[in-house]
């Protein structure tokens, strides 16, 4: 006898409804295009000071704003391949803001800042990624081969 089906979601995508999977689809592209404009936001306030300390704020934002967004992925895609592409995206910005402009000026400079900010904008979501990739995996094999 099989269980019954009630109250369950179904994992397919033919099962789903043609409105159901646009507004998923809608959903995805708005989460990595959230990733690009918070990167936006943040490395403008980079370079925030309190008095002549350097005070990199939006790195701690970064790290927050980036963990949101991959759970926020996580309720539309299960991958976490899929899951990654907000900080990815992020990613991008980052590597267009180290290369010079048509003036020469550079956005992310050479301070201690810069990696700090790459660090807490990638290390959370991908220790986030990396968790529910492998670790949850492993810890449900493990339950149901009855350890």
């Amino acid at each position: 006898m099989t269980a019954p089906a009630i109250g369950r979601v179904s994992s397919s995508v033919d099962e789903q409804r043609p409105g159901f999977v646009l507004a998923g689809t809608a959903l995805v592209v708005l989460l990595v295009f959230n990733g690009l404009l918070t990167f936006a936001v943040e490395v403008l306030y980079l370079p925030t000071y309190i008095g002549a300390t350097p005070f990199p704020i939006s790195a701690a934002f970064a790290a927050v704003i980036n963990l949101v967004l991959v759970l926020g992925m996580g309720t539309v895609v299960s991958r976490p391949a899929t899951m990654s592409l907000p900080v990815l995206a992020w990613l991008v910005g980052f590597v267009v803001c180290l290369t010079t402009g048509p003036g020469g000026d550079v956005i992310l400079t050479d301070s201690w800042t810069t990696p700090l900010f790459l660090a807490c904008g990638v290390v959370p979501a991908g220790w986030y990624l990396f968790w529910r990739g492998f670790v949850l995996p492993a810890r449900n094999a493990g339950k149901a081969a009855g350890r």
